[in-house]
C-alpha cells in the first residue's frame, strides 16, 4: 500500500535517506513537464525581456511547487529564502552531497 503522506504523485518525499532516488525521479518529472531548464538547465536565471520574464516566472513557480511538494516539511526551512528553483536545487545538492560523502567516509547515517 502506498503511504500518501510521504508520497506525492508516486514520488517519495525527499528525506535524509533517499536523495539519489528522489533526484532522479524529480528530474524526470520536471523534464516531462518542460520545467527542467528552469531548475538546472540553460534557463535558470530570470530573463530581462518583460514578456519572457512573465513566462519564466510562471514556470519557476510551477517548478518550486513541485520541489516544495516533494520534500519533507523540515526541509522547507532550508529553501525558504531561495528565490529560484535552481537555488533550491543547489541547496539540496549541497546539503545531501555532504551527507553522502560523510556517510561513505564514516559509514554513518545522516
Amino acid at each position: 500500500m502506498v503511504d500518501l503522506v510521504n508520497t506525492i504523485g508516486g514520488i517519495t518525499r525527499l528525506n535524509t535517506h533517499n536523495y539519489q532516488s528522489w533526484q532522479s525521479r524529480i528530474k524526470s518529472y520536471l523534464e516531462g513537464q518542460d520545467l527542467w531548464e528552469i531548475v538546472n538547465g540553460n534557463d535558470t536565471k530570470p530573463p530581462e525581456n518583460a514578456e519572457k520574464l512573465k513566462i519564466w516566472k510562471v514556470k519557476a513557480a510551477k517548478a518550486m511547487y513541485v520541489l516544495k511538494s516533494t520534500i519533507e516539511d523540515w526541509l522547507l526551512g532550508r529553501i525558504g529564502d531561495d528565490d529560484t528553483p535552481n537555488m533550491a536545487w543547489d541547496t539540496f545538492a549541497s546539503l545531501f552531497s555532504k551527507t553522502n560523502n560523510a556517510r561513505r567516509q564514516y559509514g554513518k547515517n545522516f
